[in-house]
C-alpha cells in the first residue's frame, strides 16, 4: 500500500475537537493526500498525530462515515477506508424529504423530464464509443434478466445513470441520482401481475435500444422524442401505482 507522510497533520487549537479532526481529514481527502480505496491510519496513529484523545478520533470518523467520506470495514484488514458514498447519502436525504411530503411526486416527475432531456443534449455532444457500449451492455443484461424471469428494475435505473454519466457533467449525475431515488422508491412498491410487468418492461427495453441507436447515429431530434416517450411511460407507471 502507498505510504503517506502524516507530518501534514497538525495539532488542533480551536473548535470542538472531533469537528476539527473531521474537517482536517476532509481537507486531506479533497487535496488527494488520502485517495479513494486507501485506508486511514489507525485510531491510535491519528490520535498521536492530532494530539487528541482516541474518543475524539472515533467521533470524527463517525462524522465522516455518516457524511459518506469513508466506509468502516470490520474484521482483520478492515478499518476506515476512503470510499465516497456521498451520492447515495444525498439521494437518501432527498428521498427522506420526499417522504415527508415536502416534495410532490408530480414535481419530481416534471423535474425529471426536463432535466433528463437537458442531460441528453449534452450526451449528444459528448458521448463516446465506451458510453454506447455501456448502454448496450445494460440493455443486454436487461433482456437476459427478463428472459430468465428476473427483475429488470435495477437495469432500468442504471440505464439512466449511465446516460447521465455520458453527458460528462458531474452536476447532472448528482441531480439525477436524487430524482431516481424517488422513482425507485415508488416503482418498488408497484403491485401488478407478472404478465403486465413483462409487457411493460419489454416496451421500456425496446425503447432504450432505439434511443441508443438514435444517439449513436446522432439523430438528435429522434433521440429526444424517444427519451420523452420513455419518461412519459415511466411517469404513467409511477402515477398509476401511487393511486
Amino acid at each position: 500500500m502507498e505510504s503517506t507522510d502524516f507530518t501534514m497533520i497538525k495539532p488542533l487549537n480551536n473548535k470542538r475537537t472531533f469537528e476539527g479532526v473531521s474537517d482536517r481529514l476532509k481537507e486531506l481527502i479533497f487535496d488527494g493526500t488520502f485517495k479513494p480505496g486507501q485506508s486511514l491510519p489507525s485510531e491510535h496513529a491519528l490520535a498521536q498525530s492530532f494530539q487528541v484523545g482516541r474518543q475524539s478520533i472515533r467521533e470524527a470518523l463517525r462524522v465522516l462515515e455518516i457524511s459518506g467520506f469513508i466506509t468502516v470495514r470490520p474484521g482483520t484488514g478492515g478499518g476506515s477506508v476512503i470510499e465516497g458514498t456521498m451520492l447515495s447519502k444525498m439521494a437518501g436525504m432527498f428521498l427522506d424529504t420526499f417522504k415527508l411530503h415536502k416534495v410532490s411526486l408530480m414535481d419530481c416527475m416534471a423535474a425529471r423530464k426536463i432535466i433528463e432531456v437537458s442531460i441528453l443534449d449534452l450526451v449528444l455532444e459528448n458521448f463516446d464509443e465506451s458510453d454506447i457500449e455501456k448502454l448496450r451492455e445494460n440493455i443486454r443484461c436487461a433482456r437476459a434478466h427478463l428472459s430468465s424471469g428476473e427483475s429488470t428494475f435495477e437495469d432500468n435505473i442504471e440505464f439512466h445513470r449511465i446516460l447521465a454519466r455520458s453527458s460528462k457533467n458531474d452536476t447532472f449525475c448528482i441531480v439525477i441520482e436524487a430524482l431516481l431515488a424517488v422513482y425507485a422508491e415508488v416503482r418498488s412498491k408497484m403491485t401488478v401481475t407478472s404478465k403486465i410487468i413483462n409487457k411493460k418492461v419489454l416496451r421500456i427495453i425496446d425503447n432504450h435500444e432505439r434511443l441508443v441507436e438514435a444517439i449513436e447515429a446522432r439523430q438528435n431530434q429522434v433521440a429526444i422524442e424517444l427519451l420523452r416517450d420513455d419518461l412519459s411511460f415511466s411517469e404513467e407507471l409511477v402515477l398509476s401505482s401511487a393511486k
